[in-house]
């Protein structure tokens, strides 16, 4: 393995539902509020073609007519549908330097009502036409990619706040709204804070953070996602429109929000979100830390949770990442802390850090301002894909007693593989039980071994994950790319999954080939080149 300083110092290639944006990025403005390409289609949109490999469903006159007479907008545009198809995939990124896609829709609808969305889906399932839910498209596992061709039912369109109860601090969201236009409209005009900070907050919409089960920078403080909501509205596959949860806590059976947060798609298509909120932060405290060894400042995390504090930022880099980022050295493991909230509790959090901390090496707050100033900045991910390398993020969890040999071995299988240039970890999310290692990785095989070198680092990194007891994912989710994994790291719960498909979308028009499902459209192959 090549020296991982050939990765620049100071970039950022994490990309997707989770990580690094802090409070202070509304002050550097708000996003467009619509999608953002990762990278430009080298090509005219006419000869735009599917790198993924799969039974395409085209669109005849007749349903097309039918679509339009149940939605305002509907386009077959190619620049529009090849735009719509793609999210930030970065082995997508890499197709897209040869103007392909992982899928390429037939036709792209943008409802503006819930009405609109449900007669939608009864069209695509009486034609058994695919129907893939698309909005920010931040995604970096292909999760909204339309592998099938059939309809991109982009949601952009149902956006805004649809109501805030101040006294239960929640807030009611249309499934459309991008995450910093939400959050500066519950702080400037609410005084409120969701809490949900992912490193895509502009690129990202809230039922994308719902159904990709997404984690934010501030998830040890405030939770994941899935602790955020509280409710949904969601349109089933034959149109029919229904309600889950929103209520603090309830004994009616089993919690149905869990069955639609984190199924991308492929059960329900949310159209709302009722989520938790915060009273703004009124007082914010910083520091930064030294270990001599990662395993070193895992157990300086775990003692904060095991006492019950919950710092909003606890990130521990490997020396390697520490170095590039923060050029400490090769022998600093840098921990950042970042707390946030009401002056008494945050202050109580502080004291359990210092505690824990107090064998460590103090270094400057400069550190967290650093991360707080590159947090958002991905602008190396394009130039890096279009250098030539193969990059990608595989963020993972597990319990606190397996991280270090996880860490160890997954370095290790992926180091492994011809063609790998850097690889290393940092932990982002932590909880009172475990934690999340996000591995970054960089190669440069061949041309034409790109895709080779890819799924192989998957494999040989997934199966060093599993076969050591972590999850497969923490917050990026499945989408296509990991599902060949699944069966594995569900074992029997996948056949479980399977059957609530087959009860929800007996036809199998929601999003198919995603999550490792079955497709009725029949299954699908990755290029080999």
């Amino acid at each position: 393995m090549t020296s991982p300083t050939e990765l620049p110092r100071q970039s950022n290639i994490a990309m997707g539902n989770g990580s690094e944006l802090h409070m202070g990025a509304l002050a550097e403005g708000l996003g467009p509020a619509r999608p953002t390409s990762p990278i430009p289609l080298a090509g005219e949109a006419e000869a735009t073609s599917s790198a993924i490999v799969g039974a395409h469903s085209p669109i005849s006159d007749h349903v097309l007519q039918k679509l339009r007479a149940a939605c305002a907008v509907v386009s077959v545009d190619p620049n529009s549908l090849r735009q719509a198809s793609r999210d930030w995939w970065p082995l997508a990124m890499t197709w897209a330097l040869n103007n392909q896609t992982g899928g390429l829709a037939a036709a792209l609808c943008q409802p503006t009502t819930v009405a609109e969305v449900s007669a939608i889906a009864k069209v695509c399932n009486e034609e058994r036409i695919p129907l893939t839910v698309v909005a920010g498209r931040s995604g970096v596992s292909g999760g909204s990619v339309p592998v099938h061709g059939g309809v991109c039912l982009d949601l952009c369109g149902l956006n805004g706040i649809l109501d805030v109860d101040n006294n239960s601090l929640t807030v009611t969201v249309a499934a459309g709204t991008f995450g910093d236009h939400l959050e500066d409209e519950l702080r400037t005009t609410h005084g409120l804070t969701a809490g949900h900070w992912p490193q895509s907050m502009t690129l990202a919409t809230v039922g994308g953070w719902a159904a990709c089960r997404g984690a934010g920078q501030l998830s040890t403080r405030y939770g994941k996602i899935e602790d955020i909501v509280t409710g949904l509205q969601v349109v089933l596959a034959d149109g029919r429109v229904i309600s889950t949860g929103g209520q603090p806590r309830q004994a009616v059976g089993p919690d149905l929000n869990q069955i639609f947060i984190g199924s991308e798609g492929t059960l329900g298509i949310i159209t709302a979100v009722t989520l938790r909120c915060h009273p703004v932060p009124t007082t914010e405290r910083q520091a930064a830390y030294g270990f001599t060894s990662f395993a070193e400042g895992l157990d300086a995390c775990r003692r904060i949770l095991r006492r019950g504090a919950t710092p909003a930022v606890l990130r521990l880099y490997d020396a390697v990442e520490s170095d590039r980022n923060y050029g400490t050295g090769e022998a600093t493991n840098v921990m950042i802390v970042l707390d946030e909230g009401d002056e008494c509790i945050v202050e109580g959090t502080w004291a359990v850090v210092e505690h824990e901390c107090a064998e460590a090496e103090p270094l400057s707050n400069d550190l967290v301002g650093h991360w707080l100033k590159k947090r958002n900045d991905v602008a190396a991910l394009e130039s890096l894909i279009s250098g030539g390398l193969v990059v990608d993020t595989m963020e993972i969890a597990a319990p606190w007693s397996r991280l270090d040999v996880i860490y160890e071995r997954a370095l290790a299988a992926i180091a492994a593989i011809p063609g790998t240039l850097a690889v290393s970890a940092h932990q982002s999310h932590a909880y009172l039980d475990g934690a999340c290692l996000y591995f970054t990785f960089a190669g440069k095989p061949e041309a034409d071994q790109k895709d080779r070198y890819y799924r192989a680092v998957w494999d040989e990194g997934t199966t060093a994950v599993l076969n050591n007891g972590g999850a497969l994912s923490h917050h990026h989710g499945v989408g296509v790319n990991r599902g060949r994994f699944m069966e594995t790291a569900m074992g029997g719960g996948f056949n479980v999954l399977t059957s609530i498909k087959s009860a929800l979308d007996p036809s199998g028009i929601l999003n198919p080939s995603k999550l490792g499902l079955p497709s009725a459209f029949g299954p699908i192959e990755f290029p080999e080149h």
